[in-house]
């Protein structure tokens, strides 16, 4: 096997970086274990804000309409971190950038929960942002640890955590918030994170970096990442075209169900994320079944399981109120299952590019993801407006659609 290259315009590493890496200690399941909690624990802190903004807002005086920025500062920073911190992982010790993003993430958490008036709270939530894209380094170094046969199984694992970490908090922060305070889930939260901080800097080995190129030279290379790798560029498209849906199911479903006929609170909505984790744990299935039979099969799957999971809920308009919940949270599973499925398989695809850049290669992939959350998020709330739930429920399907041409579609050269 040759040995891997380093992308960018730039010089290349020294020889003693580009070598083949020592051997690493045996990935035990308790490694395995511990690197989906980081996940999932990391990424939490992104969605903790939404279920209690309306407690939020009163308690520092600010107005409903001013709150609304805490949650967009936080994905603003979480996007920004992604494209500018994420590709770290190639250039320094992976270990030393998920422990130093730790302690920021913590600090982050305690400062916003200390947080005096709005504008605090708002520099704070876009540092958590940020910081909280530790979950992005920590499934790179799963995939650097896993042996090439089970890196599939291994990577459905840890985004199993990371999954699970995304669907769970908005029903714990908004438990906790009303239970004790918006405040105490920070504190939580901070807490949460310290300790797997503490257990990742015992649990983790170090990493060897896989290029020296400088900072500049490193954000550069991404584009050149994107140019010379039709692999990264139909998995990105594909994926982000399957995020599209998912964010618009997901900025709509509260709305929708607070309107008639069902006229069911933000529980319900929360309850309906139960429903989508149920369909992430499938991930480390998907894992398998890629390692098996390839991550081009599994993506095509998922992709189809997408499709008729949101084309199943266009029938909902002609059931009983009761008939239509039924339909709508089976779909959620099936397409919460085919979405994480698919994104597995083409992190797989991913991370067998280039071992050298699988930071920077898992940044570009994540880019697309998040361009098409932003996309889905602004295109639904249009559409609910527009034609209903009908019009949202269109939109999932047709980019479910697209996203397979994106996979089926003849291969040049």
């Amino acid at each position: 096997m040759s040995t891997p290259q380093n992308l960018g315009a730039a010089p290349a590493a020294p020889p003693d970086r580009s070598a083949p890496q020592p051997a690493t200690p045996p990935l035990h399941g308790r490694l395995v274990l511990l690197l989906a909690a980081a996940a999932g624990l990391a990424v939490a802190p992104l969605y903790y804000s939404q279920p209690m903004l309306g407690v939020l807002g009163p308690d520092i005086g600010a107005s409903a309409r001013a709150i609304g920025f805490v949650p967009m500062l936080t994905q603003l920073g979480y996007a920004l971190g992604i494209l500018l911190l994420a590709p770290l992982g190639d250039r320094y010790d992976r270990r030393r950038v998920i422990l130093v993003k730790a302690a920021a993430l913590v600090g982050s958490l305690l400062l916003a929960a200390g947080s005096p008036s709005l504008g605090v709270l708002l520099v704070a939530s876009f540092a958590i942002g940020l910081s909280a894209t530790m979950a992005q380094d920590v499934v790179p170094a799963a995939a650097t640890l896993a042996p090439d046969l089970h890196r599939g199984k291994v990577v459905g694992t840890v985004m199993t955590g990371l999954l699970m970490g995304i669907l769970l908090s908005r029903v714990v922060s908004g438990m906790v918030a009303e239970r004790f305070s918006w405040r105490a889930m920070f504190v939580a939260a901070a807490v949460s994170v310290a300790a797997i901080g503490f257990a990742a800097a015992r649990g983790l080995p170090a990493f060897q970096p896989t290029t020296s190129v400088s900072y500049r030279s490193l954000i550069g290379s991404l584009g050149t990442l994107w140019r010379r790798h039709p692999a990264l560029r139909r998995a990105a498209l594909a994926q982000g075209l399957l995020s599209v849906g998912f964010s618009a199911f997901w900025s709509t479903l509260a709305i929708m169900l607070h309107d008639a006929p069902f006229h069911l609170g933000s529980a319900a909505a929360g309850a309906f994320g139960l429903a989508g984790a149920a369909g992430a744990l499938a991930a480390p299935i998907a894992g398998r079944i890629s390692d098996r039979r390839g991550p081009e099969w599994v993506t095509r799957f998922g992709i189809g399981v997408v499709a008729v999971s949101f084309a199943a809920m266009a029938f909902a308009a002609v059931l009983s109120p009761h008939a239509q919940l039924g339909l709508i949270a089976v779909s959620t599973v099936g397409f919460d299952l085919g979405i994480q499925a698919s994104l597995i398989a083409h992190q797989t695809i991913v991370y067998g590019i280039d071992p050298a850049s699988r930071s920077r290669l898992n940044a570009v992939l994540f880019v697309g993801v998040f361009i098409g959350m932003a996309t889905g998020a602004a295109l639904g709330s249009l559409l609910l407006a527009q034609w209903g739930w009908g019009g949202v429920i269109a939109l999932a399907v047709a980019t479910a659609v697209a996203a397979m041409a994106v996979r089926v579609w003849p291969r040049k050269g």
